[in-house]
């Protein structure tokens, strides 16, 4: 899902990530430009290590499950167990069900079971199609539209409990008894 958005194409013949891979694509988001780096690892148990070592400094992270594959949609608690004990408290989250094209016969996950996991831990759910890039550009912009909001709350935050001291004057006779 994230080579398709970070190159603009689709492939059939793509070798499974091994570990650790990553792609950057620079966005405009409300007229500022936004650079994005999206990690894309791999859910195999003898590379988790690695891959929660890469929440730490995460802004983000979207956990992205096969609706064709109920394995990889039980595996979202256990991923969201580990963003819990490795990422920042804030950091944004959203859940994605893909390959949503899929014929009803081969989905072993509906929508609505996807839009249930996401309700019980209060984050966004959204289905995509990678292969047509149904959906892939919302999931993105939606995440940093996420982080772009917690960020300017956070600086207001911080600028509403900054106390502001101006040097007295000291040409008045007023600020002379002024005391700090």
């Amino acid at each position: 899902m994230n080579f398709y958005f970070s190159d603009g194409s689709f492939t059939t013949s793509f070798i499974t990530t091994i570990g650790i891979d990553f792609k950057i694509r620079t966005v405009e988001l409300d007229g500022k430009r936004i650079k994005l780096q999206i990690w894309h690892t791999a859910d195999q148990e003898h590379f988790r290590t690695i891959t929660t070592g890469r929440f730490t400094g995460a802004m983000a992270i979207l956990l992205v499950y096969d609706v064709t594959d109920e394995s990889s949609y039980n595996n979202i608690r256990n991923w969201i167990r580990n963003i819990e004990h490795h990422a920042s408290d804030n950091v944004n989250k959203i859940i994605v069900g893909n390959k949503a094209d899929m014929d009803e016969s081969k989905q072993a996950v509906p929508a609505a079971k996807g839009q249930a996991l996401a309700d019980e831990y209060g984050i966004k759910f959204f289905e995509t199609v990678s292969r047509t890039n149904l959906n892939v550009e919302q999931v993105f912009f939606s995440i940093a539209k996420d982080i772009k909001q917690r960020l300017s709350k956070t600086d207001s935050e911080a600028e509403d409990r900054t106390i502001k001291i101006n040097k007295p004057d000291r040409g008045t006779a007023e600020n002379h008894d002024a005391r700090a």
